[in-house]
């Protein structure tokens, strides 16, 4: 394990939020597809279910595409901004299933609020420890997603949104038979 594991759940769920807009792709159009991806990523509290919180999950989805991208100087300004926007102070809570983690937001808080906590939380700790070559984009030509390398080899290079990996293995032997 390279991260605490409620780190890596809100990384893993950052990856999941950035792909849903990979390869020019909507995965996110409507409520539905929000609760969807919500109830899949085990996000919990208060909900407002209007076009606005889905805008709201929009933007941020978009910064935190930007983020990943980013040098470590131009992501710790997000990170930065993100918590102090959500005015973010971390406690400790158990709930639900979940051992001792961090919260930095009430349940209360708006959706776009807590999720961008919680990411930008694990962000931190991913900056903190000198990690931030385990954020990617997918290796494959045809495709934008981000990846998460959390191997511990650090040979991750393909996203999980598709068949990505397997295309480039398929290809690379084809191109090895060719050859021969």
């Amino acid at each position: 394990m390279v991260f605490a594991p409620d780190t890596e759940v809100a990384l893993r769920s950052v990856v999941a939020l950035i792909n849903t807009a990979a390869n020019s792709e909507e995965h996110l159009s409507g409520l539905a597809e929000l609760d969807r991806f919500l109830a899949a990523e085990g996000f919990s509290g208060s909900r407002s279910h209007e076009a606005a919180e889905l805008a709201s999950v929009h933007r941020l989805r978009t910064e935190l595409a930007a983020l990943w991208l980013a040098d470590e100087d131009s992501a710790v300004v997000i990170v930065n901004r993100l918590l102090r926007e959500a005015r973010a102070l971390p406690q400790l809570m158990k709930h639900d299933g979940w051992d001792w983690h961090l919260h930095a937001t009430t349940p209360e808080a708006p959706l776009a609020d807590r999720m961008s906590t919680e990411a930008a939380m694990a962000l931190a700790d991913v900056i903190r420890s000198k990690e931030m070559h385990r954020m990617l984009v997918c290796a494959a030509d045809d495709c934008d997603a981000v990846v998460l390398d959390l191997s511990r080899n650090r040979s991750k290079r393909y996203c999980d949104t598709g068949n990505c990996a397997n295309r480039a293995h398929v290809a690379a032997y084809r191109a090895r038979k060719a050859v021969s």
